[in-house]
Order: structure tokens, then sequence, then C-alpha cells
């Protein structure tokens, strides 16, 4: 049996866009000889769609989206995701077969943690099919039915199917492939099954899928791996036969269903026209990226799609002659292309000549020229009009937070009148503690390395200058600083990076108790101190822009706090915070 697994970068709401990359799929898959090809999770309307399924509209244009890609199955048979509908909504497979519909599932495992809000839009399938093509029993899954044991997956097979197609729209974190095919290896050695798992490709707002669709025996060994981020055909030919052999060997007697797994399972039979004799098709197994390689190419391609999909063309970024602003620059113009981004510099009284030369190399590095925009005199402007109110205060982060605010009001200014992407530069270290200003360095339609924590920004720089250097030693060698008072150093407010990152892993991340994070070995002190940021800058991170997702767990839907919290969970980070547990909302 041929199978193909069609992963394309669909768009949310383009239904006309993404019948069109189906329908062309199918085309390739029929010229590959393909007996059965597969779509990701959504593939009419895109993933996710949120609340646009709360649109009848949407709903009824989607119905009529599948029909137009029905007719297109002449020759084959199709596993397409979509939003079926009676007096209720599902995330429903489609099995499309030779120019007609054969059958539909509906997903029965609705995620609802982390990015996922399937419970808030759908309703759980109740049954399962076993489709024979040309003699080969298939079952259907939707992504969530397949990551845990027994359900629809064992319910299939236990009725007989020989081959477990499963489609999917997985967002991507560092090294989730790993995550994915140890568990479908489980399965397929679970269930003696031939497993064919197709994912998405591209970028979504703050979430990117990175594709990696993967062909698995009944032994769990891989058989064929897509590309990362990258839409293609990936084509396979599979033996069924020796999974059903294979499992005639074992002793059903020894088959336990689980509870979910007692579904009803009807075997409905269909055929597809066989295709004449053929090749055997070549093999098709890519070995995934490097790990920090992937991360580079996650932001890539979530910025790339971002910028495409929401009719941009050229994105602006603030270079202050600091690292995190040489890598948004460097990863913008591997994504769109030096021509069409442009950077700025906004020296204040405080920046040194060394960030000037610094900010200068890199724009030259990457072929760019320089927007130079001093703000000196507007900042003292600002400082004249606040003198009789501020008269008698020492300087303190109010007048420094006047520099950023003046930056971000200029970027959003070459925004406006040119039609530019303002790309912020905060790192997800800052995001955590709250270093960022409001108005100021947070201004921006995009915040690319949001979720990127500090030492993980020096790591890509390292590995994109490896591949040719573009961003200078010096920024990599110099202490961080946000230059807006004589001689600032980051650690001036933070602990240093390689003791904070790890700490923000374990607190933001992982959720663990700072109690249990001391008892690691970290100072008591600094991370009070930390979890006491973190915990008080909620209302910053909800007015930051999106960004994308590249750890298990990123700052917008994926942790969802409120901004009025008292709750603390260490007694040296509330005492900290004197008689107000959720502490002054002061920029820093």
């Amino acid at each position: 049996m041929r199978l193909g697994l069609a992963q394309i970068n669909t768009t949310v709401g383009d239904l006309k866009g993404n019948v069109r990359l189906i329908t062309d799929m199918l085309d390739r898959a029929r010229g590959a000889g393909c007996d059965l090809v597969a779509f990701p999770e959504l593939a009419i309307t895109g993933y996710p769609p949120e609340d646009l399924l709360l649109k009848p509209d949407l709903i009824r244009a989607s119905l009529a989206a599948l029909e137009q890609v029905v007719p297109h199955t002449r020759g084959l048979a199709a596993v397409v995701g979509f939003v079926d509908a009676d007096d209720h909504i599902y995330n429903a497979a489609a099995l499309l077969v030779d120019g007609r519909r054969a059958g539909v599932y509906h997903k029965q495992r609705l995620p609802n943690y982390g990015v996922f809000d399937e419970k808030r839009y759908f309703q759980p399938g109740r049954d399962c099919t076993v489709f024979v093509l040309n003699d080969t029993p298939v079952g259907v899954t939707v992504c969530e039915d397949i990551w845990f044991p027994g359900g629809p997956p064992q319910a299939v097979t236990h009725a007989g199917a020989l081959v477990l197609m499963n489609i999917n729209a997985s967002p991507y974190h560092m090294s989730k492939w790993r995550e994915r095919e140890q568990m479908l290896r489980t399965r397929a050695q679970d269930y003696t099954a031939v497993i064919a798992y197709v994912n998405l490709v591209g970028g979504q707002d703050e979430l990117v899928f990175d594709g990696a669709s993967v062909i698995l025996d009944h032994t769990g060994a891989v058989l064929a791996r897509g590309a990362q981020f990258a839409p293609e055909l990936v084509v396979c030919d599979v033996d069924p036969e020796a999974a059903r052999r294979a499992r005639q060997q074992q002793s059903m007697r020894d088959v336990v269903l689980a509870e979910d797994a007692r579904i009803p399972t009807p075997v409905v039979s269909v055929r597809s026209p066989i295709p004449a004799s053929r090749p055997s098709a070549p093999p098709h197994l890519l070995q995934p990226l490097p790990p920090t390689e992937e991360v580079y190419q996650a932001l890539v391609v979530g910025l790339r799609d971002y910028v495409a999909k929401n009719g941009f063309r050229d994105v602006v970024v603030g270079l202050s002659g600091g690292i995190d602003s040489a890598l948004v620059a460097t990863i913008a113009a591997d994504a769109l292309g030096p021509e069409r981004v442009h950077v700025a510099f906004l020296p204040s009284p405080y920046t040194s000549e060394e960030s000037r030369t610094l900010a200068a190399q890199v724009a030259r590095n990457l072929g760019l020229p320089v927007i130079d925009i001093p703000i000196g005199v507007i900042f003292r402007a600002y400082l004249e009009a606040l003198a009789p109110t501020f008269a008698g205060r020492k300087p303190d982060v109010a007048e420094e937070n006047i520099q950023a605010r003046i930056r971000g009001t200029l970027l959003m200014a070459l925004s406006n009148k040119f039609g530019w992407l303002l790309l912020a530069t905060g790192n997800k270290s800052e995001y955590s503690c709250g270093y960022a200003t409001l108005y100021g360095d947070m201004a921006g339609g995009f915040a690319l390395i949001k979720d990127v924590p500090k030492m993980l920004v020096y790591e890509l720089a390292r590995w994109r200058n490896a591949r040719g250097r573009v961003i200078p030693q010096g920024i990599l060698d110099r202490a961080p600083t946000a230059e807006l008072r004589p001689g600032q150093k980051d650690t001036d407010s933070l602990p240093p990076y390689e003791v904070l990152d790890p700490i923000l892993k374990l607190y933001v991340e992982e959720d663990t108790p700072p109690e249990d994070i001391v008892a690691r070995g970290f100072d008591r002190d600094t991370v009070a101190r930390v979890v006491s940021m973190v915990d008080r800058n909620e209302y910053k991170r909800r007015q930051a822009p999106p960004g994308v997702k590249i750890t298990p767990k990123a700052f917008g839907k994926d942790r969802r706090l409120p901004i009025t919290n008292w709750y603390r969970s260490m007694s040296r980070a509330e005492s900290a915070l004197s008689d107000n547990p959720q502490g002054s909302q002061v920029d820093t």
C-alpha cells in the first residue's frame, strides 16, 4: 500500500487558499501513485480557528469547501481534516474515495490544556469506523486521540485495522519531534499496526507547526520522515500484511481493551482504483535538525508567515548594539531578505560609542542601511516639561523609561508612515522579570524572541555566526546593558542570566514550587527575588505583542494567570512585597 502524507501550510480562515493547497497536493499524490493520502487536522479551515468556530457562516463555508475537494479525489483515497456539524460542531476527518465521501470520523479526545481550547468549541465523537480500502483495513483518528493508550486507536486496531492514519496540527516546541516519535513507536508496537502521522507546517500567530510527518511499521521502526518547517508530500510503501502476520502470531486472549476503547466500531468496505504497476517509492527518511538550528528555523518560519499572512511586506527593528536586537535583525534578514528589513539607531545621551560601532557593524554585515535618529533633544524636552513636577526628586526609573518610550514612539512612527511591522526585541528572561518598558522596548507588532531565554539568545547567535559571521564578537562579549543611565548593567537589576534562566525554566515552564527550586541548590534570596519579579509583572506580559512559541510553556495562551492575584507560594517572596502581595507595578 502506498501512503502519502501531505504536510501543508494552511492559513486560518483562507478556505479558498487552503482548498487550493489540498487539491494541488492531491494531484501530486495521484502522480506519485498513492493509494491513500492524508492531510492535517482542520486542513480546510486552518488551525487553530479559535472563536471563528462560533460563527455559523464559517461552519457552512467550511462544509462547502470540503465538497469542492471531493471531486479531486478521483483515482485515490484521502483523509482530510474539516469542521463537521449537526446540532454540534466536531473536529472531524473525512475519508474521500474516488470522488465521493466514504465516511467521517469525529475526534474523541479533545485537548484542553496549554494552547488548546477544544472543549470550548467541539463535541467529542462517539464512534469509530474501520474502512477496508481495497482489502486493507484502515482506521482514522485525529491528533490527541493517539497521544494516550487506549481510546480510538485501540478500538480500530482491535476491530481489525492494520493501518492507522492520524492527522495532526501539533504545535512546535524544542525537540518535540522526539516525544512524538517515542509515543508513536509505543502505539505501533502495542497495537501491531502501521501508523501514518501527518502534521501541519507553518506559522499561525504565536504557534509554529513543524511538520516532521512520520510513518512507522508495526514494530515501531521509522519508515519515512518528512522535513521540518517545510511543506512537502511524504510518500512511502508500507506492508500491512506484515502487521497482519505478526498479529496472528500474538494471542488475542491477552489483549485487554481500555475502558475508553470500548467504542462501537463498524467495518465499512470501500474501493478505489488500484494504480497500475509502479516502481517502489524512493526512500524518504529525512534527519531532524540539530536542536539550535531547529529553534532558529522555527523563528524564521514563525516570522515569515506572520508577516505574509497578515499582509505586511517589510519590518523595522531598533538596533541598540546589543545581542537581542542584533539577533532579531539577523533572523528577519534570513526570513524575509535584507531588502525587506529596515533598522534604526536611536542614541540617547547615555549611548556609548561602542554601541554605535557595534550596531553599525551588524547593519553593514546584513547589508542594511541605518536610519539614525538621535533622541537627546527630545529627551531634554521631556525633562524640561516634567521639571516643575519632578522638582526635589532624584532621577530614577521614570527618566530611564522616558528614553525607552521615546524610542518606541519613533519606531512606531516609522511603522505607521511606511507600513513596516515593528519587531520588539525583548527576550523571555526580560519578559519574565518585567525587565522591559511598556510602550517603550515592548512596543511593536510582533515580539520575535519573546519565548527565547537570554542564554539561548547567545547560543542562537553563535550558531548563526558559524554559518557566516554577522553578529560582531564585541556584542557577544560585552556585558548586557540597557544604557539608560551611566554605567548601567542588566545585573544591576537581575541575577546573572546563567543563574536566572534555570530558575525561570523551573518556575515558569515547569511550575516548580519556589521551595523546591531552593532545594535544588539555588540561593534562597535569589529565588525569592526572581519569583517576586515574575509574579508582579503579569500585567506587563498581558500587554506584550505575540511572539513565536519555542519552549513547552510560553507566555500567552500557554500560561494564563490573573493580573489581580494575591497568592504567593513562598513566604520570603511575600515579605519582600511588604503589605501588598501584588507589588508595585513600576516599570524597570
